[in-house]
């Protein structure tokens, strides 16, 4: 067995997590488990899906356990710093996923691998990630808004807690995450407001970040898992890919004056890249800075800065995504 196979085995990032008979569901506690894949092989993982209303497999799965099988091939003190992947085909969270690794490269600082994720030998995902070992270099970073805190803003969970409907009770009960929109959510209808809660007169907030409507492709949201989360950063820069999937192509909605409750909405993800600057820590607020430069010809790009909650920024991501508004 090679160095890079020693590196990690399936289940070594999760040893550190809580493992008590909870009485309450633990939506965090059910996305970790899902994320401890089986080896099949060296370079051969299988995974299984979390409930989803609508049958199919949420794309943050697809790409975190897919990050894991990558990361359990490369030495443990490489860790990923950038993903590029392509959302092919629905998945159905009624059967595995199999996660075939390929080695593209094992160099003295960079590992490559590329992941195809397959249900019934059918590629439902194709990803390129790259993982580098830690070493000393220029040092820069944009810097963060002044916002409010996320103390002082609504929680998704009670915001759809509160209500009798089984869409938003499904939601609340297998939430691994606390997501709080600064302004106004999506959830329920159009954004109200612009990004909001930035206290800065540069910021893109004001009527130049507008339409002739009022709307704006700006937006700023706080997320933290809500559970305990083991030490590993493999696992931190996973569960980072899982969340964000839930809020990428919000600006694009936001800009058109859409919403999650619009009807004759479609909406789906295609492509997603990642890059992460600095270690992630997603059992503590980060803060999402978000906006989205265009949308045309049934797809939206949203982009988005990710900052943790000293104003460190940590990563950067892309998505363009198929959205199809109703007509008229």
């Amino acid at each position: 067995m090679s160095t890079s196979d020693q590196g990690r085995t399936g289940a070594e990032p999760f040893e550190n997590a809580a493992h008590g008979e909870a009485a309450a569901p633990d939506p965090t506690r059910e996305l970790l488990e899902a994320l401890e894949i089986r080896r099949v092989d060296d370079l051969t993982f299988v995974g299984q899906s979390l409930p989803q209303l609508n049958g199919r497999v949420f794309g943050g799965q697809v790409l975190a356990q897919g990050l894991i099988a990558a990361g359990h091939t490369v030495p443990a003190d490489r860790l990923p710093h950038s993903l590029h992947g392509y959302f092919l085909r629905a998945g159905v969270v009624d059967q595995p996923i199999t996660y075939a690794v390929e080695r593209l490269r094992d160099g003295r600082s960079f590992t490559a691998r590329r992941i195809h994720a397959l249900q019934d030998d059918v590629p439902i995902l194709s990803m390129i990630l790259s993982f580098q070992e830690a070493q000393p270099g220029l040092d820069h970073a944009a810097r963060q808004a002044p916002v409010v805190g996320p103390e002082l803003v609504d929680s998704a969970v009670e915001i759809l807690g509160s209500l009798d409907h089984p869409v938003a009770q499904f939601w609340t009960r297998y939430a691994a995450f606390d997501v709080r929109h600064v302004g106004s959510s999506l959830y329920l209808g159009p954004g109200r407001d612009g990004p909001g809660g930035t206290g800065d007169p540069d910021r893109p907030d004001g009527p130049d970040a507008n339409d002739e409507h009022g709307s704006t492709d700006q937006q700023r949201v706080w997320m933290r898992a809500r559970g305990v989360v083991p030490e590993s950063q493999l696992v931190h820069r996973a569960l980072l890919a899982y969340a964000c999937d839930q809020v990428m192509l919000e600006p694009v909605l936001r800009r058109h004056g859409l919403s999650w409750a619009t009807r004759g909405l479609s909406i789906a993800s295609l492509d997603h890249a990642m890059w992460w600057h600095r270690d992630v820590r997603v059992d503590d607020w980060l803060l999402y800075e978000q906006s989205s430069p265009s949308a045309q010809g049934g797809r939206g790009l949203g982009l988005a800065r990710v900052y943790s909650r000293d104003g460190t920024l940590v990563a950067t991501i892309a998505q363009e995504g198929m959205v199809r508004a109703p007509q008229g």
